[in-house]
């Protein structure tokens, strides 16, 4: 199987690389952590374009169930489906077979691919606490039983599983002993330039490195509540690039005691923008 080393839109680390590498050679799901807008949920789109693979992607929310994920059985159709029901018709035959109310999740989705395929879990932190565990045996056997259909179901060819995580809380031992973990640190400056430059070829390097030093002089504000993200510095760049901004004015602004021009892309409260001000007016520049 060829490695995953990045993609033409997607700056991988070696770490980051070595990483997938690993949770793929040792069949394990790969926990992937780090900074919202690290690019950890692209990270599974990026893996399934460069190993030529389906990519399924099940979203986790607060109220989202572990059993969501392997299926659902609809009782309340199947009986509305009986009291319709008429011997011989149509609806009679369907409500026989408990296989017209089984909606499948996910994981099922994956276990019956007839190839491998990347499966995301997407932000696993956002549910239940016991949700974890509640997936043990069916993400380290490959399978699970459906008790409507009285069968197991297994993995035709077993998933590479993708599992992000914003440590929103924390998840149980047994779950990350069946996992190979991975924190995505967040860039470095020329790491940033990296991926800079995948999204904007055609950025003067001026430009590049003066908007990268507004960018990281903002994040190491220390009373900052939330850090620019590097989602958030492309949406960002992309709107200098839209307006015209060079990397002179961005300059000349700094010179004025001004703040740079769309700083709701990179500041995303009040309480930051205040502090950015009061930086700003007591000529304390924070870049």
């Amino acid at each position: 199987m060829p490695s995953f080393t990045g993609t033409n839109t997607y700056v991988a680390t070696h770490e980051l690389s070595i990483a997938v590498n690993a949770a793929i050679e040792l069949q394990k799901p790969l926990l992937i952590k780090g900074e919202p807008g690290t690019g950890k949920t692209l990270l599974a789109f990026e893996i399934a374009q460069a190993l030529g693979k389906t990519l399924y992607t099940w979203h986790v929310k607060s109220t989202t169930t572990a059993q969501q994920g392997l299926y659902e059985y609809d009782a309340v159709s199947r009986l509305r489906d009986s009291q319709l029901a008429t011997g011989g018709s149509e609806e009679a035959n369907r409500v026989t077979d408990l296989a017209n109310y089984i909606r499948k999740g996910k994981i099922w989705d994956a276990f019956e691919a007839d190839q491998q395929v990347v499966l995301l879990i997407d932000e696993i932190d956002k549910a239940d606490i016991e949700f974890p565990n509640d997936l043990l045996q069916e993400l380290d056997r490959m399978e699970f039983y459906c008790y409507e259909l009285q069968r197991t179901i297994s993995a035709r060819h077993r998933p590479i599983v993708i599992i992000t995580s914003n440590n929103e809380k924390e998840l149980p031992d047994a779950f990350l002993r069946r996992c190979f973990f991975h924190f995505i640190r967040f860039p470095d400056r020329a790491t940033m330039h990296r991926i800079v430059a995948v999204h904007y070829p055609k950025l003067s390097h001026e430009l590049m490195l003066r908007s990268v030093s507004v960018f990281y002089s903002i994040r190491d504000i220390k009373a900052l509540r939330k850090k620019p993200s590097t989602s958030e510095l492309i949406d960002w760049i992309r709107l200098l690039l839209a307006s015209g901004v060079t990397e002179e004015d961005l300059v000349d602004l700094d010179a004025l005691n001004e703040m740079p021009p769309y700083m709701g892309a990179l500041l995303k409260n009040e309480q930051d923008t205040n502090l950015m001000l009061a930086l700003k007016h007591k000529g304390n520049r924070p870049y």
